[in-house]
């Protein structure tokens, strides 16, 4: 009960030397392939999720738009699986870190914008002074419409870093209330055990959906600017 609630949000540290990275480096080796022209089940099960998720994303994208496809799919596996392992008892999750999230969100974010203004720099320009607007309201709203194009890329980073820490919290602070109450009542600890496991599987759920709304948000840049 000592235990530091937050520390499972620090960085771990292998003879003094940062670990991040190859925690980072750890979910694509999980990802299963295989050799074979005839894939087992699992195989065939991670495929047809893989195409079922990028035909839902790219529906809506034009031919420049999908040519993102393979980035927007190895994003939504790398945060999936980072997500997943980081349920598992003291083990990290990168994507707790507002860091880490930014460093994946603002450089898609920035691609999708010199996209946009490379390839329709009339439409992107168009966005910073809507049609219509007053003269003496021009410079007040392109002021605003900047700092919201600026704050785009917080919007993922934020939600998938609250979400995942937030969870991660309430599991803490749940388990922890578990093994206190142990001792003193077993129908109480019954009732606290069986609102945990309930809690787990919520938390898988959330991971997979963070996931994929993180890559939604991306992809629905990409869309605006192509």
């Amino acid at each position: 009960m000592n235990e530091n609630l937050f520390a499972s949000f620090i960085a771990p540290t292998i003879l003094g030397l940062p670990a991040a990275v190859l925690i980072i480096l750890f979910p694509p080796l999980l990802i299963p392939t295989s050799k074979y022209l005839i894939n087992n089940r699992l195989i065939t099960t991670q495929q047809w999720l893989i195409k079922l998720t990028s035909k839902q994303m790219m529906t809506m994208h034009n031919t420049k738009g999908r040519t993102w496809s393979l980035m927007l799919v190895s994003l939504i596996i790398f945060i999936a699986t980072t997500n997943l392992l980081g349920l598992l008892p003291h083990s990290f999750t990168p994507t707790t870190q507002l860091s880490m999230n930014l460093a994946m969100a603002i450089p898609l974010w920035a691609g999708a914008v010199i996209m946009g203004f490379r390839s329709k720099i009339k439409n992107a320009l168009a966005h910073f002074l809507p049609q219509g607007t007053p003269t003496p309201l021009i410079p007040m709203l392109v002021i605003i419409e900047t700092i919201s194009l600026l704050i785009q890329p917080m919007a993922p980073a934020v939600r998938l870093t609250a979400n995942i820490t937030a969870g991660h919290l309430l599991m803490h602070l749940i388990g922890s209330a578990t093994l206190a109450m142990s001792t003193i009542n077993l129908p109480s600890t019954l009732i606290i055990f069986t609102i945990l496991i309930l809690l787990t599987i919520l938390e898988i759920a959330v991971a997979l959906i963070q996931a994929y709304v993180f890559t939604l948000l991306v992809s629905l840049y990409l869309h605006n600017n192509t």
